[in-house]
């Protein structure tokens, strides 16, 4: 694990014990409300679901846990808790929650578990001082002022859950902290807005429907979940239809076996360092797994499948006949457009760029010529010889930009 996981794992263990520690001394308030609540919030964590970026979420969790640290009376018994207790309840609800899935052999997720534990723990340190010191005192609900300052926290909760999110992800890819911010609050925003209706309408009902306000206003959330669920297992099988289609190249002895699968792994890092947004990406991805389909219109295979190495109007047929066959989905134009422009030059003559090349296409041009020139090999002397080549073309046919972020990423996978 690198060193920001390990950071904020440290930091969540160390805001759970604290939590802990402070409830055993003090004495679990309100027992039954605890209760009823971790095992909310374990089911929520056991229900979790990953999504497109192999983001892990647990949001019928999360949603428990804004609840329990929002709730200031349940059936007309004001709570009295504190901000410790729900760190400590919410958090032996996640362990809770997390252990099948360790039991079944599947990764913990210790991250986006510890993700959780902090974010809640900012929204019960805003929150619970105010509802025990106000409303909690009376067991009255609070005035729609007081409704609104919950959603405020609720909504600033989620925002800094993206924002531990986004530096996790920077850690672990390197890219750009504020493109990648972007992305993941994206990703987030609507399941996030889904799961801070929830956590706030569980604690408006309860003074009225007491704790059967869990399961029933859970009920949307949970088929939102499962909705989310379905569109990511979609997103999935897209993407391995894609790569499957991607290796008829090679099975057909057109290219070398993995190197669609290169080009989009590596072009992908690219377009992430260069900041792309997250559609942008996933255009890309498919874009670079599909580039040489055009190959198959060839009656003789390129040798080693190396278009690098033909001249540049057989580049352009070869693209081009790539792009008529992607666009005859109907559904996939950005990514025959990039498949199409990928063998043009990012500049002409006399012009300082064409805006009509997608930089996608630009992507793909590198990172496939690098693959061509260097294949597999991890060898450095490779990838430094290929990058000098590759910036002897950077007056008109690869652009700079494009170059310098892949030696960038290049240094940080051979380092």
């Amino acid at each position: 694990m690198s060193t920001g996981p390990v950071v904020v794992v440290a930091i969540a263990a160390m805001t759970v014990i604290a939590g802990v520690a402070t409830t055993s001394v003090n004495g679990l308030q309100e027992p039954a409300v605890a209760l009823a609540f971790a095992l909310f919030v374990a089911f929520g964590e056991l229900a979790r679901i990953t999504l497109p970026g192999d983001r892990v979420q647990a949001p019928l969790g999360l949603a428990g846990a804004l609840a329990y640290a929002f709730l200031w009376d349940v059936g007309n018994d004001p709570t009295t808790y504190s901000a410790l207790q729900v760190v400590a309840v919410t958090s032996t609800g996640m362990l809770v929650g997390t252990l099948p899935h360790i039991a079944a052999g599947r990764a913990p997720a210790l991250d986006s578990v510890s993700r959780r534990v902090l974010v809640i723990a900012f929204a019960a340190a805003v929150a619970r001082p105010l509802i025990v010191g106000d409303s909690g005192a009376t067991g009255k609900i609070p005035p729609w002022s007081g409704v609104g300052l919950l959603a405020l926290v609720a909504a600033l909760t989620l925002a800094l859950d993206g924002v531990f999110a986004a530096l996790l992800a920077v850690d672990r890819t390197q890219a750009p902290f504020r493109a990648t911010m972007r992305n993941e609050l994206t990703a987030m925003a609507g399941v996030g807005a889904a799961v801070g209706a929830t956590g706030l309408l569980v604690a408006l009902s309860a003074p009225v429907m007491g704790l059967w306000a869990i399961p029933i206003l859970s009920v949307p959330l949970l088929l939102t979940q499962f909705s989310f669920r379905r569109y990511s297992g979609i997103r999935a099988t897209y993407l391995q239809t894609i790569r499957s289609l991607s290796r008829v190249t090679e099975l057909a002895g057109y290219t070398e076996s993995g190197h669609a699968r290169r080009v989009s792994r590596l072009g992908v890092s690219v377009g992430r360092d260069l900041g792309m947004d997250e559609r942008a990406l996933r255009d890309l991805e498919y874009a670079a797994l599909m580039h040489d389909i055009g190959q198959l219109s060839l009656r003789d295979p390129i040798a080693g499948g190396a278009t690098v190495m033909v001249a540049p109007d057989e580049r352009r047929r070869i693209a081009e006949l790539g792009g008529a066959v992607i666009r005859q989905t109907g559904v996939l134009d950005a990514v025959a457009t990039a498949v199409e422009r990928q063998a043009e030059p990012y500049r002409r003559p006399h012009v300082d760029d064409d805006a009509e090349v997608p930089l996608a296409s630009r992507i793909i041009k590198v990172v496939n010529a690098y693959d061509d020139l260097v294949g597999g090999s991890l060898e450095i002397e490779r990838t430094l010889d290929a990058l000098e080549r590759m910036r002897l073309g950077m007056a008109y046919e690869y652009d700079p930009r494009v170059i310098e972020s892949l030696a960038r990423v290049l240094s940080r996978t051979l380092e």
